[in-house]
This record gives C-alpha cells, structure tokens and sequence, in this order.
C-alpha cells in the first residue's frame, strides 16, 4: 500500500523478524499504552525484554529498576507492576528505568532484529508517532500488530495502524470509528469478561485516551538492549 510519501506495510509476531526500514511495533492492549503512562509518569527510559527471566537478570544489572509486564495477561510474581495503565497512573516514576516483558509488545521490538528504526505505540501516542515519522519521507513503515495471531485478534492493534497512515497520509480522521473497534475487539471482550483484577475495566479507558501524550516511543539499540524513550516530535516541540 502506497502513499505520496511513504509505503505502508503491515507484519505479525511470525513475520516482523523479516521487516526493514522503519518498524513501528503496536500494542494497544496493553503494552504499548502502560509503557506510554509509565513515561508520562517521568520514567527515565523503558528496557524491553523478551522473556521474564530476562527481566530478572537485567533487574540484578539495574537494581533500582522496576519491572512492570505479564504472561499471557496475568501478573507474574516478583515483577513490581502488571502491564496495567490503571497500576501505572499516580505513580511517581520520575527518574526511574522500567524493564518491560510483555507476551505480544516487547516481542515484537525484540524481533524486529532487521530494522533500521524502530517506534513503539498505541493510541494515546499515535498523533505524536506519526509526527516524528514525518521525518522519513519515502520510506517504507511496517506496521507490526502484534495482537494477531494465526486464529486471528489484533483488531485494536490494526484500527491503530489504520489511523496513524490517515494521519500520514494527511488526513484528520475522528477517533470516534477507531475507538469503538478497539471496544469491540475480541481482546477487549476477553479482558471485559476475565474480571480478573489484572484486567481493570479502567484499562481500556486509559487504553482509548487518543493522542493523550504529545511524544512518540523510540526504541533504540544500546549494546544488548533494547531501550524505549519519549521523544517529543519536532513537529510538536
């Protein structure tokens, strides 16, 4: 899919290792949005991470770190916080480095071994991601919806890939379609119906708070890690 400006690509988990140039690794529900609370909050930076032993070891490495992530959804014992918005808001993080496993999100930056750049996002920080694209006219993005999988899901992953390029694109789209697909998604339906503490309603409040943020989420390679950080758009700044 082509633009005046930019050529549109869209990958999964199982594919995104192939993709190159520009890679923007969506998580609506809840990575991406808990990481983008988590920075608003003052966090420092957000360390992502495959797996939780991973988590663990990078905690002995940075002791003051705080871990935040799920398995599968669920809290996993010993980390400081679930990929929870609601756990995150009213935190005091300033200055604090986050470590962040996650069983959809951080496995696709983690994959995305072949890219050039690579951004994290969700809808509270989509506006503010397709700012900072804007730098790289003619490029490919490949958007990874990190929610599908072979027996399908990533619906709200996908309406967040569909109103960034809008936005690329130049157009001005109402939040209103996008977020109602989001409330309509087989995920939010399974989270809804778990009630499971891990899964607070409110999440998907925080999840669907559109352009919240004025910065986008960058990853970037330092040594052996994989290192998230608000950068506000020069667009914006």
């Amino acid at each position: 899919m082509t633009s005046s400006s930019f050529v549109f690509q869209r990958a999964t988990l199982e594919t995104c290792a192939q993709a190159t140039d520009i890679v923007v690794v969506i998580d609506v529900l809840r990575a991406f949005s808990t990481a983008a609370y988590a920075l608003a909050a003052g966090a420092e930076c957000v360390l992502l991470v495959g797996d939780v032993e991973e988590a663990f070891a990078l905690k002995q490495r940075f002791p003051h770190a705080l871990i935040v992530g799920e398995v599968n959804g669920f809290s996993v014992p010993g980390f400081d916080f679930c990929n929870s918005p609601t756990q995150i808001v009213g935190q005091d993080l300033r200055g604090r480095t986050l470590i962040q496993r996650t069983t959809a999100g951080t496995q696709g930056v983690v994959r995305a071994q072949q890219a050039r750049h690579i951004l994290a996002t969700a809808f509270c920080t989509a506006r503010a991601t397709a700012d900072y694209l804007r730098q790289y006219p003619g490029h490919t993005i490949t958007f990874v919806i990190t929610g599908q999988r072979a027996e399908g899901g990533g619906e709200e992953d996908a309406a967040c890939a569909d109103y960034i390029e809008a936005l690329l694109r130049g157009e001005n789209p109402p939040p209103a379609p996008f977020i109602r697909r989001v409330r309509d998604s087989s995920t939010a339906r399974k989270f809804l119906a778990l009630g499971s503490p891990d899964f607070p309603p409110s999440d998907l409040d925080y999840c669907t708070a559109v352009d919240r943020f004025d910065f986008a989420m960058v990853v970037n390679r330092e040594d052996d890690l994989f290192v998230l950080r608000a950068v506000v758009p020069a667009a914006r700044g």
